[in-house]
């Protein structure tokens, strides 16, 4: 990875991937009927989905300008993660997502602890458990793109609805 090193992530090491990884968004992106957009997961507190997935964002942007960018973004919290460059790296993420992602669904670290640990009752929680909630997180928000109904039907509209305007 980048080593919890948000530039890195973004300029050097991630800088060196990002193509390769672009290529195969564009081919399966070809192989789509319909291509409404793109779902991003990653973190914010690393340097890996913090800085190479901000830059795999703003890539995705400039290729599909006229597609929705959602991203599901993983907020750091000082008591589940004692790296002290986890504020850092989610304070230049947030700056690349309201440049470039349409909506983003944060997600609380410290909360899917507490989640696992008070209400499933798991004494230590595994990555698998806290992949879990996320996946349940995703497939709420999705719903309405994946079964028959009138609102929210597509990303755009979900982003209409979701997003308070005057």
């Amino acid at each position: 990875g980048a080593g919890n090193n948000w530039a890195k992530g973004h300029y050097t090491e991630g800088a060196e991937l990002v193509d390769n990884v672009l290529d195969v968004v564009r081919r399966e992106a070809e192989g789509c009927d319909c291509l409404q957009g793109f779902q991003i997961t990653h973190s914010l507190g690393g340097g890996t989905g913090a800085g190479m997935g901000t830059l795999l964002i703003s890539k995705i942007r400039e290729e599909f300008p006229d597609r929705m960018m959602a991203t599901f973004s993983v907020v750091p919290s000082p008591k589940v993660s004692d790296t002290v460059v986890e504020p850092y790296n989610a304070t230049l993420s947030v700056h690349q997502l309201v440049e470039n992602s349409d909506e983003t669904f944060c997600i609380d670290n410290e909360a899917l602890y507490d989640i696992c640990m008070r209400t499933l009752k798991l004494s230590n929680p595994s990555y698998g458990d806290l992949n879990y909630l996320v996946s349940a997180v995703m497939s709420g928000v999705t719903t309405c793109l994946r079964f028959p109904g009138q609102l929210n039907s597509d990303l755009r509209k979900l982003a209409v609805n979701m997003v308070p305007f005057p």
